[in-house]
């Protein structure tokens, strides 16, 4: 259970960083990176956040390049928060796949879902 300040550390980060993340993938035709969630430990030193990115064939790519840049994108959140927070936390990255997992499961269950006769077929 998060605490208060755990949750409004947590919306400010996204919604920081969704800013941050939307002024970067402008510049890229075609991607889209989004801030699905992040989770602030409750020490507020550590920063889970969880991007959705699109399509997602790019995301292993565009995953490294975020990692890889982990700490400009801090630096950057950092001066964004700088007189809300007294420390920025430290950033760790992770892919939601939750939307790709969604559209296996309606595959899955459109595949094994026998046709229904439409109401036009019957005269």
């Amino acid at each position: 259970m998060d605490t208060t300040r755990q949750q409004k550390i947590s919306r400010l980060v996204q919604k920081e960083l969704s800013e941050i993340f939307r002024r970067e993938t402008a510049k890229t035709r075609g991607t889209l990176v989004s801030v699905s969630s992040v989770r602030v430990s409750p020490d507020l030193s550590v920063a889970n956040v969880r991007l959705s990115i699109f399509p997602s064939e790019k995301a292993e790519a565009i995953m490294e390049s975020i990692n890889a840049n982990e700490k400009s994108i801090r630096y950057e959140l950092a001066q964004q928060v700088r007189y809300q927070l007294r420390r920025c936390p430290e950033l760790k990255f992770h892919i939601d796949d939750s939307l790709d997992y969604i559209d296996h499961i309606d595959e899955l269950l459109s595949k094994d879902k026998p046709k229904e006769d439409s109401p036009e077929d019957k005269d």
